[in-house]
């Protein structure tokens, strides 16, 4: 299959779909490096408070890099992007949006949205896009920190007294359906798909689980079953949350989207 070198050189049903594709990983990646930011004085530990600032400020670093790959396909500019849509324009799944809660859920979902991100990163390192495949490639590289930390976390409250399991595990029963909807397909699955560009998000929610399910159960923590994945958000069906954090997110930009800073 022949390799796609430029953004110039997409188009079509192809160019859309990684249009799209750009929209759902930047979304993602500002909203919970936004939810994040959150703990920034109020983490448990310090440790933790520079920890989370410094994933927080790395997530919004790939949302740009996402944004700026949009600009050079034709979209705007990566601060409009960024702050001047309205909540059904975002394409970001419902999980990375919720608030964040306490710290167990904060973790249960940290570990969970990253391992996701490995999956796609690693499938988007060796596909046909070049841009994107050096992309994913770089910053794949700094997700596996991320990685780490979420699990020596998730190991560490699943199995230490009686009371954290026990929030971890009502952590993992509200986050695992929102987590799902990470996958939710789309109508630009096929095209990307046969483009090499990204497998369908059926095989990456396979591999996702298959690599989750380990820590989850050297944790002592159990899957919750039949769940139905929460969808929506990648045709902008958001929860209430989400208009609620571009409040604060889009604040500044909001007093003079013209201004220059």
């Amino acid at each position: 299959m022949t390799k796609i070198e430029t953004c110039q050189a997409l188009s079509g049903v192809t160019k859309e779909g990684v249009i799209d594709l750009l929209y759902r990983m930047a979304d993602d990646e500002l909203m919970i490096g936004h939810r994040n930011s959150e703990w920034t004085g109020h983490a448990p530990i310090l440790e933790e408070d520079i920890a989370f600032s410094s994933m927080a400020q790395d997530e919004i670093g790939h949302a740009q890099a996402y944004f700026q790959m949009l600009h050079e396909l034709g979209e705007a500019d990566a601060d409009t992007l960024a702050f001047g849509r309205k909540p059904r324009e975002y394409r970001c799944a419902a999980l990375v949006s919720l608030q964040k809660d306490d710290w167990a859920f904060t973790i249960v979902r940290q570990f969970l949205y990253d391992a996701s991100e490995q999956v796609r990163l690693t499938a988007l390192a060796n596909c046909n896009f070049k841009p994107l495949a050096q992309l994913a490639t770089k910053l794949r590289s700094e997700e596996k920190y991320h990685m780490m930390h979420g699990r020596v976390w998730m190991l560490r409250l699943g199995k230490s007294t009686d009371e954290s399991h026990a929030l971890m595990q009502a952590a993992l029963d509200k986050a695992y359906p929102y987590a799902l909807g990470l996958f939710e397909p789309t109508e630009h699955c096929q095209p990307l798909s046969q483009a090499g560009i990204c497998p369908p998000e059926d095989d990456l929610k396979s591999q996702w689980e298959s690599a989750v399910a380990p820590v989850l159960a050297d944790a002592g923590l159990t899957i919750p079953e039949s769940c139905k994945p929460v969808y929506g958000g990648r045709v902008g069906k958001h929860p209430p949350e989400l208009t609620q954090l571009l409040d604060g997110l889009q604040l500044v930009y909001n007093i003079d989207p013209a201004a220059k800073w």
